[in-house]
């Protein structure tokens, strides 16, 4: 079975919103003075994936970044099949581009029993909520950055339901971001 693993850039107190420069955020590009070599190869990596799962907002971003350049990351993420999760979307024009818009929950249970490799779901914080919600985050890969932004949306919401997990890396990078790895092993 393939598994979702979520990634996300995350500040000290947990804000996960507008890390890219451009996010519609007061601090959008927080992320930016920390990016390094070793950042890239961890957010590029795509060995053990072979399927994107996105938000319509993170698409649309990456679409507009990506959709339109070659080679390096372009080509990576323009020929990886990427699932949009959308209610409003009418359609998924950018490359390898399949949207889904009812029984998203549904929906995606049915793709971790395809064949194939996992599934990376980056940034898309309101779909994360959701399949937190309905159990089907299997990892994750947080880039914990050394910066607390006082404001901003967070991961992990109020009220959620327990969550358990296995840590199964911690390495920090030379510029003070460290990279966390966590299995899931239960969820209330």
């Amino acid at each position: 079975m393939r598994k979702i693993i979520v990634g996300e850039f995350v500040s000290l107190d947990g804000v996960t919103e507008g890390p890219g420069p451009g996010d519609p955020f007061v601090h959008s590009g927080w992320t930016m003075p920390y990016f390094n070599e070793e950042i890239w190869k961890v957010t590029t990596d795509v060995t053990n994936v072979d399927a994107m799962l996105l938000g319509r907002r993170t698409y649309e971003g990456f679409a507009a970044a990506f959709g339109s350049q070659s080679g390096g990351a372009a080509d990576v993420m323009n020929n990886q099949t990427k699932y949009v999760v959308s209610t409003t979307m009418k359609s998924a024009d950018w490359q390898n581009s399949h949207l889904i818009s009812a029984n998203v929950a549904e929906e995606i249970a049915k793709l971790k029993q395809q064949p194939g490799k996992n599934i990376i779901v980056s940034g898309s914080n309101t779909l994360v909520q959701t399949l937190i919600q309905h159990n089907l985050v299997d990892e994750y890969t947080f880039l914990v950055y050394p910066l607390v932004l006082g404001t901003g949306k967070k991961l992990f919401q109020e009220g959620m339901a327990k969550l358990t997990l296995k840590l199964t890396e911690c390495r920090p990078t030379s510029t003070g971001v460290v990279i966390l790895r966590y299995t899931v092993e239960s969820a209330a």
